[in-house]
């Protein structure tokens, strides 16, 4: 049976543009894949803490040696991984902010890149553990970047989740949302026709 998880990661928690469009590209997917089960991880729902001194504590701790609170810390951690890694196909919602990904967002990455968990270092680099995921980005964005010097965020996305070992990443764009009536309406219709082709 295909898994499927839904990262949403706006931080609005109603009227996002990435969240509906996401919606529909995993609704799709699931046309798809009959007997599908979706997995859904909202961000702003259920927030993680930035990285500070207490969860890198918690990281970088022997098992053996943490204490109750890093023991928590890192199960939960592992239990993100853990669902990352039982699904087959990843659903991110990443809504262009400042021309780069959501703070909820990167934060979930922080929480996700583990040493010897999702990658590892070897005498030929790095090497990602997290394999064999089909990865759907849909990245709604105020004005028209892709393919610019503004678009940070497209590259960043690519290397990170290569890093972790997901090489096989869809990009569906909506661009132009805040440039007028016309461009949004073309810019959810272009996103559309991207998602019926995922």
């Amino acid at each position: 049976m295909t898994t499927i998880l839904q990262i949403n990661s706006a931080a609005r928690s109603q009227g996002a543009q990435s969240t509906l469009l996401v919606n529909e590209l995993t609704a799709k997917l699931q046309q798809s894949n009959p007997g599908a089960q979706v997995v859904e991880r909202n961000l702003q729902a259920d927030p993680l803490p930035h990285l500070d001194d207490a969860v890198l504590g918690a990281f970088f701790t022997p098992a053996e040696q943490r204490t109750p609170e890093q023991q928590a810390i890192a199960a939960r951690s592992e239990a993100l991984i853990a669902e990352l890694q039982a699904a087959d196909v990843i659903v991110i919602g990443a809504p262009m902010y400042n021309f780069g990904v959501s703070s909820q967002l990167k934060t979930y990455f922080d929480w996700i890149a583990r040493a010897g968990i999702t990658f590892r270092y070897t005498a030929n680099g790095p090497e990602g553990l997290v394999n064999g995921k089909k990865v759907h980005v849909v990245s709604a964005r105020g004005g028209k970047y892709q393919g610019t010097a503004h678009d940070s965020q497209t590259p960043y996305l690519k290397s990170f989740l290569g890093f972790l070992g997901m090489t096989e990443v869809n990009f569906i764009y909506a661009e132009g949302l805040n440039m007028g009536p016309d461009a949004a309406s073309a810019a959810l219709a272009g996103a559309r026709e991207a998602i019926a082709a995922a």
